[in-house]
């Protein structure tokens, strides 16, 4: 089924503001492009799914402001075919943005009935895993990942999650309290030593431990 044009003509000119905010990695911004944003949002938001600006869903949560989706999928440089750790699936949206560049995703969400619609939704992804489950604990028996991205804000670093990262892999996690939090890239030099580097403030909804079932 065509998509409808307004849709089309919207995405072109979303990818065109994020151009002009500072993304400059072109399979970022192709990714961008392709995936199409207003099958993530509510009904309820459809007019407003490609305005540069985060959106709630189900659940208290929200879909990201497509600034910080391209922000953070930049920061991970994703090349074809990494093995990607997602915390937080929610809305499904970063996902799909990452797929779209050439990952493998693995992706866990906390929260049961979340977790059951955007499943659905992303089973057109052929390379997208999603998993219910506690964030904080990773995926282990899939671990180590080339890369590590938490779609939500981390009171600190989760030490599980950097014993998953492969050495010369990248986490990209919002760190801080729960008003604001600082974009942390994190490298994995060796099996001991990491090197932050900061990007900048940024809003996300808190990052939760255990798993709800209702």
């Amino acid at each position: 089924m065509e998509e409808d044009f307004k849709y089309v003509a919207r995405r072109r000119k979303l990818v065109e503001g994020l151009e002009r905010k500072g993304i400059k990695d072109k399979t970022t911004l192709e990714a961008i492009g392709k995936v199409k944003r207003q099958d993530f949002v509510n009904i309820s938001s459809l007019d407003d799914a490609y305005i540069d600006k985060a959106l709630p869903i189900s659940r208290g949560q929200t879909i990201s402001q497509p600034y910080t989706v391209a922000v953070q999928t930049e920061l991970l440089a994703i090349k074809p075919d990494d093995k990607v750790l997602e915390i937080g699936t929610g809305s499904g949206y970063q996902a799909a943005v990452l797929e779209k560049c050439g990952a493998e995703v693995y992706t866990i969400e906390r929260q049961k009935e979340l977790f059951d619609a955007t499943s659905e939704k992303l089973k057109s992804f052929n390379k997208i895993h999603c998993i219910f489950g506690d964030g904080f604990e990773g995926l282990p028996d899939e671990a180590p990942f080339d890369k590590i991205i938490i779609t939500a804000g981390a009171p600190d670093i989760p030490e599980k999650l950097l014993r998953q990262l492969k050495t010369g892999g990248i986490m990209v996690i919002p760190v801080g309290d729960l008003r604001r939090q600082q974009m942390l890239r994190i490298v994995r030099m060796s099996d001991t030593d990491f090197e932050k580097k900061k990007f900048g403030d940024f809003v996300f909804v808190p990052m939760l431990q255990g798993v709800v079932h209702t």
